[in-house]
């Protein structure tokens, strides 16, 4: 009798033991963060007959599945595959160049089998997977290495930034910045590696007493004050102190990422890409075009109040008032919905997700596998910032979806494919004894 008690105890552990060390929360929360996107999704366009919430299921489906699987395998065995991985990452975005299709002025997807996928998407996990051999090899104390990562980050970035896909360029370098800090990167050289761009932002706001040089070119004493400021960080944590040339170098980088800032805000951006990064500060400056959508998700968050009014029942979101909510807006339709406490309850879950990702990324067995978790965690705070934050205007308007909730294949197959990674890192925790 006691034999026979025990035998389905026994199956239980050995259909599961090659599972035992998966972090189990890390995989709920995604699961039911995409669960409740869906029905968002359905939410959205409850009045329109579409299906899409249906495919976002059966993408997370399709995701989860390959995210157990890839979890049950060794992620050490990347490491001999990385170059591959790499240059796989580099070709499908040439392949995007060359025979991808175009929609709202960018040619981001691929189709195949009748499917349009995003290669930026998978870009990202490559981006990670070659970062983290890099690093792992080669820490980030010294600048050579910093160099050869940001060498190779470079060529996926000029690739996505010329589709063009600026909001995925700015992904690319969330996670390098991630990685490099994980890496023991100096923080001031991060500092200074984006310092060029506030430089831009810092240059093109024009004071009483800019000095106008020639053509577009001019100074500002906001721009002027910055600079000097990263002069002085260069010359503190840069080495080749001799003469100053360290302070001289930062500071000529800041004045000349000011000026070649204000050459691409008036030459190179698109119309579209320049709406979405000022209509933030003054959407109501053009409400009926590019401060629509954030006018919109801003009324319908606002309108949910406490509990919000109840699902299929967000007059802004039944109506499709608010464009793009199935997609970039979801967090709109969960703030009408499910009022103020509906929208902590998904940050909760958020943060939930990003402290298991942190806690695998501490108690890895190597630092390949901390820094798989660094860039995956990167990668998911950056979009989650951003996206609920240009729901709210405190973003620009950037088409960067939320992870697991905003209608998109491929983003869902990369974000199942990276939590597997994390999983294969937390499943195999434990070294081998020999």
């Amino acid at each position: 009798m006691l034999l026979k008690r025990s035998l389905p105890r026994v199956r239980w552990k050995y259909w599961f033991k090659p599972w035992q060390q998966v972090d189990l929360l890390l995989f709920i929360l995604p699961v039911a963060l995409t669960v409740f996107g869906g029905v968002m999704i359905r939410s959205t366009e409850l009045n329109q007959g579409l299906t899409d919430w249906w495919w976002h299921w059966l993408m997370g489906g399709i995701g989860l599945i390959l995210a157990i699987f890839i979890s049950r395998c060794r992620y050490e065995n990347l490491i001999q595959w990385h170059w591959i991985t790499y240059a796989i990452t580099n070709a499908s975005l040439i392949a995007v160049m060359l025979i991808g299709h175009s929609a709202k002025g960018a040619q981001r997807w691929i189709s195949v089998a009748g499917f349009n996928v995003q290669p930026s998407e998978f870009a990202k996990i490559g981006l990670i997977i070659t970062l983290a051999v890099m690093l792992h090899k080669r820490t980030a104390s010294n600048l050579d290495n910093v160099t050869r990562a940001l060498g190779i980050t470079a060529v996926p970035w000029a690739l996505v930034f010329l589709q063009p896909d600026l909001a995925t360029s700015l992904v690319f370098g969330a996670i390098v910045l991630g990685m490099l800090y994980w890496a023991n990167a100096n923080p001031g050289w991060l500092i200074l590696l984006v310092s060029p761009i506030f430089a831009a932002i810092f240059f093109g706001i024009h004071w009483p007493f800019s000095i106008a040089l020639f053509g577009d070119f001019t100074l500002t004493p906001l721009g002027l004050l910055w600079s000097f400021a990263m002069g002085l960080l260069g010359f503190l944590t840069l080495p080749w102190r001799r003469y100053g040339l360290n302070g001289i170098g930062a500071l000529s980088l800041n004045l000349l990422g000011g000026e070649l800032g204000v050459f691409a805000w008036n030459h190179v951006l698109k119309e579209y890409q320049k709406d979405r990064l000022t209509v933030f500060v003054n959407p109501e400056h053009d409400p009926l075009g590019a401060g629509y959508h954030l006018i919109q998700s801003r009324i319908a968050i606002g309108a949910g109040e406490w509990w919000g009014w109840g699902l299929f029942k967000g007059p802004m979101t039944q109506l499709n008032f608010v464009p793009e909510q199935h997609t970039d807006f979801i967090f709109s339709a969960v703030g009408e919905e499910f009022g103020f406490i509906g929208c902590l309850v998904i940050l909760f879950a958020f943060c939930l997700v990003c402290q298991r990702l942190l806690h695998i990324a501490q108690t890895s067995k190597d630092n390949f596998g901390s820094l798989l978790a660094i860039g995956v965690l990167s990668m998911i705070v950056f979009q989650m910032v951003v996206n609920i934050g240009m729901t709210v205007g405190l973003a620009p308007v950037a088409g960067i979806p939320l992870p697991w909730m905003s209608y998109g294949r491929s983003a869902m197959l990369k974000n199942f494919i990276a939590l597997g990674l994390v999983e294969s890192v937390a499943n195999f925790r434990q070294r081998q004894k020999y």
